[in-house]
């Protein structure tokens, strides 16, 4: 990765008061998210940090699903409900917080195609208000270039070995949903974080109501 980029990581600081468990949300450019935003974690976050995997796509054989779940730490996630949650899906992740674990999550529930940042699915604002936990947004940038879609590995910038790709990660404020706070309004906060780092977002359609009513 240090062949091929050059990070730039900011935000760490918003961790040091965080003691247990938290969901992790970003957003999503790159197979390459996971080992940069796993790198870009502290190390006591970074050994108790699982990454929801697509249930349909890593875990569709036993093969990718032992390569994912070892390289990785990934746990499988349904990203075929609504929510990204689907019902009887949590056990294992209820059993993965309630042993001190957190869980990053990608809310788009796939790759973006041209950089925008999709509809940010509820399943992380669910899980984060029946455990009590934080949302931790994070923002990446840079990764769609260096490893786009299509690609199995980094390619280097202009076609051959020279100036790295610019890797952008951004840790925000940790986001606790508020009592009677809708999954769709947490999510809401999770976006404007995104945008205001600079990323080109999707707006839920009450938004206007939502950015009203709750500060970021």
């Amino acid at each position: 990765m240090d062949l091929y980029t050059r990070r730039r990581v900011a935000g760490h600081e918003r961790l040091d008061d965080l003691t247990g468990p938290v969901v992790f949300v970003a957003n999503h450019n790159s197979h390459m998210d996971t080992p940069v935003i796993l790198r870009a974690l502290p190390g006591r976050w970074r050994r108790r940090t699982a990454v929801a995997a697509a249930a349909d796509y890593f875990y569709d054989k036993r093969r990718n699903a032992l390569s994912a779940s070892l390289a990785f730490g990934t746990v499988p996630l349904d990203r075929n409900s609504g929510a990204g949650v689907g019902p009887g899906q949590t056990a294992h992740l209820d059993r993965l917080i309630g042993d001190g674990g957190s869980l990053l999550v990608f809310a788009e529930g796939t790759r973006s195609r041209d950089g925008r940042v999709g509809r940010l699915r509820s399943g992380a604002a669910l899980l984060a208000a029946e455990h009590h936990l934080p949302i931790v947004p994070i923002y990446v940038s840079g990764t769609g270039e260096a490893m786009p879609r299509g690609h199995r590995w980094m390619v280097f910038k202009a076609g051959r070995p020279g100036p790295r790709h610019p890797l952008e990660i951004r840790f925000g404020k940790p986001i606790a949903p508020r009592a009677r706070e809708r999954p769709s309004e947490v999510m809401e906060r999770v976006r404007l974080f995104l945008a205001e780092c600079g990323a080109e977002t999707e707006r839920e359609p009450h938004a206007e109501h939502v950015h009203r009513r709750q500060p970021a």
